[in-house]
């Protein structure tokens, strides 16, 4: 049995705590947070390999973990259907996942409130000194602390978030609370939008404490808007008191004014379906767009994996999915090696291309999303409807393992 150190509490780190803990290794996870983390309601879309990874982690999965829609649709701004597609998927949510996580593994062994200051290594074992002032040692660290890692600045300081130019306003509307047009055009449905420059997409998730009851879900949005980093997006990452928030601004801080101004944005831009939902949900909030693209994720003893190694823009619909196989693909080494820079090394040698692909998949779809700025003529926009439908959030593993994330014609390297 190995000595574990997992560094970030929310589900890249849980996936993989669990795991390890089920093959029997004493593991210790470090939380910064104290409480319970908030997901903010954000949705999740399910795949094959998450199911899988769930089950590694120890956790029974059945009909209760998201909500099973059918068919995607593309509104137009009058809110007609412009184009629509048969293809059934899981949606669920990112504290519905957590709480499954979280329930899973033992509370004496998640730690909250250690804020990593500094890691060291030797020939034998890994350090951690918290903020607190405690001390942890390990025969090896995961960190999976996030797009801001705390790790990955310092052993590779070089690898930063890349501003993609655009934000992702975010929130779930309740269902009960929707019109009949809403429900019967829109909620059960993977939804589509595609206004000029910008792409607006929904779908159902559960509700409060996780309730699947017809009339008890929510609607989950994500829009896709331009914000220039040298004006727009200082605004939008500015509360009402004047105080800027350079990596995101926390939900209940975004200023009122943005939310009235996204909200009249959706009544011209939008189907009414669509603006509907963002008028009638409580807090609306954004989040900046952003690439992380390693070059490395293995240094001796410590390894990055989830968020803090890579990340793809939201498009591609994998980073959960991402996290849970890079957790598998931990363990797996870890079984085969023991805890030792081997077995992180044979995970880079796993893992790492398959993580530039997903970062460059996602940036082809990004570039998709924002080629949609031209005035076209409905049929046009009905063969694009298809194609953003077709792309956006599907299972790309046989693209992966075929190395064909991105289309031969497409420019991976560029990004928005």
């Amino acid at each position: 049995m190995a000595k574990i150190i997992v560094v970030g509490g929310s589900l890249g780190g849980l996936f993989v705590a669990n795991i390890l803990l089920k093959q029997g290794h004493d593991v210790t996870l470090l939380e910064r947070a104290a409480g319970l983390l908030n997901g903010r309601g954000a949705g999740i879309v399910t795949h094959n390999a998450l199911a899988d990874a769930l089950r590694e982690a120890g956790i029974q999965v059945d009909d209760s973990l998201g909500v099973l829609v059918k068919k995607r649709v593309t509104l137009g701004s009058d809110g007609t259907c412009l184009a629509d597609m048969d293809l059934p998927q899981i949606l669920t949510s990112w504290s519905r996942l957590y709480h499954l996580l979280k329930t899973n593994f033992p509370e004496r062994y998640y730690l909250q409130g250690k804020q990593v200051k500094s890691v060291s290594q030797d020939d034998d074992k890994v350090y951690v000194s918290c903020e607190d002032g405690s001390e942890y040692t390990a025969d090896i660290l995961i960190a999976s602390d996030g797009i801001h890692s705390t790790i990955r600045a310092q052993f590779a300081p070089n690898i930063k978030p890349q501003y993609a130019g655009y934000v992702a306003w975010r929130g779930v509307c309740d269902e009960d609370y929707l019109s009949k047009l809403t429900l019967d055009t829109l909620f059960d449905y993977f939804g589509f939008c595609l206004p000029q420059g910008e792409q607006m997409l929904g779908y159902p998730v559960a509700g409060l404490n996780n309730d699947l009851r017809p009339g008890k879900r929510r609607y989950n949005f994500v829009w896709y808007r331009a914000a220039p980093e040298s004006d727009e997006l200082i605004k939008l990452l500015t509360d009402d008191d004047g105080i800027f928030y350079p990596t995101g601004i926390p939900p209940l801080k975004v200023s009122w004014r943005n939310i009235h101004d996204v909200r009249e944005a959706a009544r011209t831009l939008l189907a009414p379906q669509f603006a509907e939902i963002l008028e009638k949900t409580a807090a609306p909030f954004l989040q900046p767009i952003y690439d992380v693209r390693s070059d490395q994720t293995v240094f001796g003893r410590i390894a990055l994996m989830g968020d803090a190694a890579f990340v793809g823009r939201p498009h591609v619909g994998m980073g959960v999915t991402k996290a849970g196989d890079e957790a598998i693909a931990i363990a797996k080494q870890i079984k085969i090696f023991g805890a030792t820079p081997l077995a992180l090394e044979a995970y880079s040698n796993e893992r790492l291309q398959l993580g530039q692909d997903v970062v460059a998949r996602a940036q082809y779809l990004g570039r998709y999303m924002q080629s949609q700025g031209k005035k076209v003529e409905q049929e046009h926009l009905k063969r694009n409807a298809n194609t953003v439908m077709a792309e956006t959030a599907v299972d790309i593993s046989a693209l992966l393992a075929s190395g064909k994330a991105v289309p031969d014609s497409s420019d991976a390297s560029t990004s928005v």
